[in-house]
């Protein structure tokens, strides 16, 4: 059974988070929190697909193996793409704790530059293309 109200709330917040707080962040030049917010709401937007198709979330960040095993479940939209969501799914699970973290060796804000948010962006723009908008505000 698919708790569709839990669908719309995924797709709604990943919404929410590209028209308010990544705007928010661009403009205040907060790059590697741009980067992260992306991914948290890429991640959002894919795990919208695998309820939406039935299916429970895993409890993951990277959802590409979940997408792949069940793409005959998928809309066809979803299912025309289904390589670029992966691979964007994967790219952005690689920053996730670098860009939020650091290491001994990488602090975020220095590391993160214009190019790699706007990169980050133009991936979460793409998958949110894929997936319906959620009805209501």
């Amino acid at each position: 059974m698919t708790n569709h109200s839990l669908v719309d709330d995924y797709r709604r917040r990943a919404h929410g988070r590209r028209a308010t707080a990544i705007p928010a962040l661009m403009a205040g030049a907060l790059y590697a929190d741009v980067v992260r917010e992306c991914q948290e709401a890429t991640e959002l937007a894919l795990k919208s697909m695998i309820r939406a198709a039935g299916h429970a979330v895993p409890h993951t960040h990277d959802v590409s193996d979940t997408l792949r095993a069940i793409e005959s479940d998928l809309e066809s939209d979803a299912r025309a793409c289904l390589a670029r969501l992966v691979g964007i799914s994967r790219d952005l699970r690689r920053d996730r704790e670098l860009s939020f973290y650091g290491s001994e060796d990488l602090t975020p804000s220095t590391f993160y530059q214009h190019a790699d948010a706007a990169r980050a962006i133009a991936m979460l723009d793409e998958v949110l293309e894929v997936i319906p908008r959620p009805a209501g505000p």
